[in-house]
């Protein structure tokens, strides 16, 4: 599959089969993510995974009804966290600059298309959630403090296969600055 037909056909799949995923398969799509550029090559993006019911059900613990319901059959959860305080920070602790910890939150988007892209191009389907309550997946995946939580990943065999939704006309979102 080539980069465009991965990026045009990816879509958010809400409705998994029953299937299965090998360890192997999962650092597979760690390794893939990792790859993303970070500020200044730091990699702060952190990956708990769950692949049995029990690990998947600590994750769902941590998540709305709704979203909970998103995950049935799936055979892969991933909470993803960056390390707080470094992307986007200098050696002696100051922010680099206003955006400070957002350098984290860009990082771990980044590693989580990557993320979504390659299961994609593996033949899963995968739900980015970013509704969910820190606290109760801090406890239940033993989360340190000194990590940010970002989204729930929840990754699966499509079970559903939807239309994309309609976007914006390229000329509706950019602007040249290049005068004259």
């Amino acid at each position: 599959m080539n980069t465009n037909d991965v990026l045009e056909q990816r879509r958010s799949i809400r409705k998994f089969k029953p299937g299965s995923i090998t360890k192997d398969q999962i650092e597979e799509l760690v390794h893939a993510s990792q790859m993303a550029p970070s500020w200044k090559n730091s990699q702060t993006p952190r990956y708990y995974v769950a692949t049995t019911e029990e690990g998947m059900n600590k994750m769902r613990a941590g998540l709305p009804q709704r979203n909970a319901d998103h995950t049935i059959n799936a055979v892969a959860m991933f909470v993803l966290t960056f390390k707080k305080d470094v992307a986007g920070f200098m050696k002696n602790g100051s922010p680099d600059n206003e955006a400070g910890n957002g350098w984290g939150f860009y990082d771990t988007g980044l590693a989580s298309e990557n993320l979504l892209l390659k299961a994609y191009d593996m033949g899963f389907g995968t739900i980015l959630m970013g509704i969910r309550n820190e606290q109760v997946l801090r406890e239940q995946c033993q989360i340190p403090a000194d990590e940010i939580i970002t989204s729930v990943i929840a990754m699966g065999v499509p079970d559903i296969h939807p239309t994309a939704p309609k976007r914006k006309e390229v000329s509706e979102i950019i602007t040249y600055v290049d005068g004259g």
